[in-house]
């Protein structure tokens, strides 16, 4: 027994100082659900940096995957239009991929960076069009030549 409350007595501060991600990013403009909604129905591109694990959950309807470890760097290629709207999103204000992927989009040049913030499960919660897989989608990225 004295095992275990020593355990949670060391434990419990760690899961409570989950660290949040920035609240806003140099060079982007930080959207809420509602914000990443009228962009949704403008045409904007998600871009969705999770894990393929959880891509596969669930994700926002049409978004591009674009792992921040695996993928994400493409988008460093100069053959990309850099004036292109990109909602960058993961899955909620305790996911850090979501800013170090607007941070780099800034970086590499483009213009229309949203920080989705909310991320994935502010989506969910707001009943919004939501994809699982890839079925019924159609979402490419092509260069302009």
């Amino acid at each position: 027994m004295w095992r275990i409350l020593v355990f949670l007595i060391l434990a419990i501060p760690g899961w409570t100082a989950a660290r949040e991600a920035p609240e806003q990013i140099p060079g982007a403009m930080t959207v809420n659900v509602f914000q990443a909604k009228q962009l949704y129905d403008m045409g904007a591109i998600f871009v969705d940096v999770r894990p393929v694990r959880e891509w596969g959950w669930g994700h926002v309807y049409g978004a591009v995957h674009l792992d921040l470890s695996v993928g994400f760097q493409g988008l460093a290629h100069p053959e990309w239009p850099r004036q292109v709207p990109l909602v960058i999103y993961c899955d909620s204000e305790i996911c850090p991929s979501s800013a170090r992927a607007v941070e780099l989009a800034v970086d590499w040049g483009y213009q229309h960076v949203f920080y989705f913030r909310g991320g994935y499960f502010a989506w969910q919660l707001a009943d919004f069009p939501q994809g699982k897989g890839e079925a019924g989608e159609l979402a490419t990225l092509t260069a302009s030549r």
